[in-house]
């Protein structure tokens, strides 16, 4: 009985709504950006591209190859470059390499805008992500000595067909978008029914009092913990919804939402994002371990440097999300 009488008590309507409001507010953002980047494949642009990134590979101790799952990682996201480097002969440092980098730094057209969407310097972000996995490709270089057998990987690559012509190019960066935004929904509207769920529930406040031991080190109010939560665990694109409706609840400062946001771009959808990876038959508990412990780091590190200032002022500094 108590169960029922709970569940009463929810806003299930209002929870609904949040969901169709996110899920329209995000597909403003993905469904044009998904489709412009599906259909740059086609242009002469993306071979240019890749010409211009494939001497820089050798930096990594990559193959001038590997330019095209980095680059189809970035714009498209990690399926993409996951069957890229399955059709490739790569060795177990080779791709643990590339995994390690693409888990820092992918995505880069939506989660970048999402960023933007709260407030959040695009420059910053793609400049702190793509340093990040540059950082991370030279200290594999050069740290490990190990990994030089051939990888074995755990599936098949997939075969995909490429349309014979501009229309039908176009349909299909379309429809990539249109099942982006699809996906989106399918995630975003329960999640919202559950966050919603929480805050009538009492949950969330809850939750925010055991996360404050972790957020104060980082110099993230408490308040913040359910985004980051949120990040954690269903990422920057899928966790959008929760992300937005936070900044829009809690009025984050600049400061704080900035921290908040390179936190999660250092280490975000830590499920789905470090097990996408074990078909590529490496051990991906250090793909995890490495960066959780760089976005700990490199985010004390920065709410070291920037100081905390009054919360008003930090207010009539932000710009418009």
């Amino acid at each position: 009985m108590g169960a029922i009488k709970a569940l009463r008590t929810i806003s299930w309507a209002e929870g609904l709504r949040s969901g169709l409001r996110t899920t329209w507010e995000l597909g403003l953002v993905i469904f044009p950006v998904t489709a412009a980047v599906a259909l740059l494949r086609f242009t002469p642009v993306y071979g240019l591209l890749l010409e211009a990134l494939a001497p820089a590979m050798g930096l990594f101790g990559l193959p001038g190859e590997a330019a095209v799952p980095l680059v189809l990682g970035n714009l498209l996201g990690l399926y993409a470059a996951i069957g890229a480097i399955l059709a490739m002969e790569l060795t177990v440092k080779q791709v643990f390499t590339l995994a390690l980098m693409l888990g820092f730094s992918h995505m880069l057209p939506v989660e970048t805008a999402i960023c933007r969407r709260v407030g959040v310097s695009a420059t910053l972000v793609v400049a702190f992500r793509l340093g990040l996995a540059a950082a991370a490709g030279l200290a594999v270089a050069r740290l490990w000595d190990g990994g030089g057998e051939r990888a074995r990987y755990g599936l098949a690559a997939p075969v995909a067909e490429e349309p014979s012509g501009w229309g039908e190019a176009l349909l299909a960066a379309l429809r990539a978008a249109a099942e982006g935004v699809a996906q989106l929904a399918l995630i975003v509207f329960p999640v919202m029914l559950l966050i919603q769920a929480l805050k009538d529930l009492g949950a969330l406040d809850r939750f925010a009092a055991l996360m404050r031991p972790l957020m104060r080190p980082l110099g993230i109010a408490p308040r913040g913990a359910v985004t980051v939560a949120g990040g954690l665990v269903f990422g920057l694109a899928f966790g959008a919804g929760i992300i937005l409706e936070q900044a829009r609840e809690q009025r984050f400062s600049r400061r704080e939402i900035t921290l908040i946001a390179l936190f999660l771009c250092a280490c975000h959808a830590v499920i789905e994002d470090t097990l996408i990876f074990v078909p590529l038959g490496i051990d991906v508990l250090p793909l995890l371990v490495i960066r959780l412990l760089s976005a700990i780091a490199l985010v004390f590190l920065i709410a070291r440097l920037w100081p905390e200032v009054e919360r008003g002022e930090e207010h009539d500094e932000r710009s418009p999300g």
